[in-house]
């Protein structure tokens, strides 16, 4: 079925046509939700701090993970104290949770807890973005600014900022659900498009004003020995297996082969509930993943201790107008007052 759909969203075969009059209505009904909020019909939250919201309208996953984590370090060095809220996707609780690099995946979710590794900063997750926003400046009182994981969609909440991600996928067909892969349409309002990609690409429909995001993959570590490190080319010439439970794995796979590595691939479904027989009857000698793959394995007897799997981490980079003019622009809203987008 999901290949199906990936056939249908990437192309304007029959099927395409058939379900373009179900995209209308779904575009009708997101066109009326979001005029109850413009008109007051709906109540939109406001917090005291400026409010980044990093998203996407293509549906899946486009590297907002990373971009989060880019942004909190960014900041952060340049005066700010940043925190993060996030719904936190396969969550078993409902409640608001604070997010440790402790906590269980299955409670806070891949993502949020990913984050909370690699930044250390103060982190709430809850189906409603808002009252993670509310709970998260009433307990971190030092918390100036609040990045919103996703969201983009998410009204409830009022943002001062919007980044929407790409990929080489672009816009697909460009049509709306169910008919396409696009939550919103593709002319959506945003202050910042980033393309993820690694190699200089023209990708239509996207718009023009877009800034590049490169994933540098750095020293695989060993997920039972994290001290260990080595190259990711001290693995040519082994029998190599990599698997990926993410939005795209395709972007996973050609980091690797960027790297001269021969493997045999793996994709699996995004935030895949990975269990201790998932690699069982796999001769591989070195087993890749995903640090978004690595939080959950981490915590799952039978895979935790197995010496074969090692972690490949990636670090955000980004055109270099990107932080300067997102600086200018959070000091110019700060000047003038911030404002609901």
């Amino acid at each position: 079925m999901e290949r199906l759909l990936w056939k249908i969203w990437m192309g304007r075969g029959l099927l395409t046509q058939v379900l373009r009059p179900l995209a209308f209505v779904y575009g009708a009904l997101l066109n009326f939700r979001f005029g109850l909020y413009v008109m007051g019909y709906r109540p939109q939250l406001k917090v005291p701090v400026p409010v980044i919201v990093v998203g996407n309208i293509f549906i899946g996953g486009t590297g907002k993970t990373p971009m989060v984590v880019y942004l909190v370090e960014y900041l952060r060095l340049h005066g700010w104290n940043p925190g993060v809220i996030s719904r936190g996707y396969g969550r078993t609780k409902d409640e608001v949770l604070e997010v440790s690099a402790n906590s269980n995946a299955s409670e806070v979710g891949d993502e949020p807890l990913l984050i909370a590794q690699h930044t250390d900063c103060p982190m709430f997750v809850s189906r409603s973005r808002a009252l993670a926003a509310q709970t998260l400046l009433q307990q971190h009182a030092t918390v100036d600014l609040i990045i919103a994981d996703d969201g983009l969609q998410h009204y409830g909440l009022g943002r001062d900022i919007e980044i929407i991600m790409f990929d080489q996928r672009g816009i697909g067909n460009g049509f709306l659900l169910p008919a396409g892969p696009l939550r919103e349409t593709a002319k959506r309002r945003r202050d910042f498009t980033i393309l993820n990609s690694n190699v200089e690409v023209k990708v239509d429909g996207i718009g023009d004003d877009v800034m590049r995001m490169r994933l540098i993959a750095g020293k695989a570590r060993q997920l039972c020995v994290e001290q260990q490190e080595r190259a990711l080319q001290e693995f040519a010439g082994k029998s190599v297996l990599a698997a990926a439970g993410i939005g795209h794995p395709q972007r996973f796979f050609e980091l690797l082969r960027t790297a001269g590595l021969d493997f045999e691939s793996l994709a699996l479904p995004d935030h895949y509930a990975f269990h201790a027989g998932v690699f069982e009857g796999r001769t591989a000698e070195i087993i890749l993943i995903t640090e978004k793959d690595a939080v959950k394995c981490r915590q799952i007897v039978g895979l935790k201790d197995d010496p074969r799997i090692w972690v490949v981490p990636v670090v955000a980079q980004l055109d270099e107008q990107f932080g300067p003019q997102l600086l200018k622009l959070l000091s110019e809203k700060k000047k003038h007052g911030f404002a609901p987008a």
